[in-house]
């Protein structure tokens, strides 16, 4: 698997001049099925987590992902979460946090400002048109949800997703597999949906991800 690269996610990612922090997503065109950005949380909480260009990354293992970045340059990036604060609380009216549900995750701290009452919602920032993938995710196949994403094997030359990282099965079940990307139908909010059954993905053979990057 030379001339692929695997995103795992959480794995550590690095700038030239030391660690920039943690893959927590990476980010698709979904037409293409090509990876255009991954993201780096910063393990420091005061930082942001950054939307870094595919072709930034040097390098990826199961374990690292290098950049070809300074910290400094790092910082510079756009962010890849925006913090928005609406009015409201189950005290008064407003927008309420059952009313953000649409968003990707939301915080219920709720913070006092005068005498209003307002939410801090934080949500992902994904490029126009292209939607993002999280370990954990889930992936349904034609009659069912079928497992949660692990992670993504693309193409060293031009990013395209060559697979999907998936772990199967139940608590002492479990299995990791690759699914080939032509058995993706699509990629959307709800997950990664496959043209495959159930029992066709319980039937293929179970693999050690760490092949993907050697």
């Amino acid at each position: 698997m030379a001339d692929t690269t695997e995103f795992t996610i959480g794995a550590e990612v690095m700038c030239g001049d030391g660690e920039c922090g943690k893959l927590t997503r990476v980010v698709l065109d979904p037409i293409a099925k090509a990876v255009t950005h991954v993201v780096a949380e910063p393990r420091a909480l005061e930082d942001v987590s950054r939307l870094v260009p595919v072709g930034l990354v040097e390098s990826a293992t199961p374990d690292r992902v290098m950049l070809r970045l300074t910290k400094a340059e790092f910082g510079k990036l756009d962010p890849a979460e925006e913090v928005r604060f609406l009015p409201g609380s189950p005290l008064s009216p407003g927008f309420g946090p059952g009313r953000v549900l649409a968003w990707p995750y939301y915080r219920l701290d709720v913070a006092l400002a005068g005498s209003d009452l307002v939410t801090p919602v934080t949500y992902d920032k994904v490029p126009l048109g292209e939607v993002e993938v999280r370990r954990g995710d889930r992936v349904h196949a034609t009659d069912g949800e079928i497992g949660r994403v692990e992670g993504l094997v693309v193409d060293a030359k031009d990013k395209h997703v060559t697979h999907v990282l998936l772990q199967e099965g139940h608590l002492w079940g479990r299995k990791d597999v690759a699914i080939a990307i032509s058995a993706v139908d699509k990629v959307d909010d709800e997950g990664i949906r496959l043209r495959l059954t159930k029992e066709q993905v319980k039937g293929l053979p179970p693999v050690d991800i760490a092949q993907f990057a050697s």
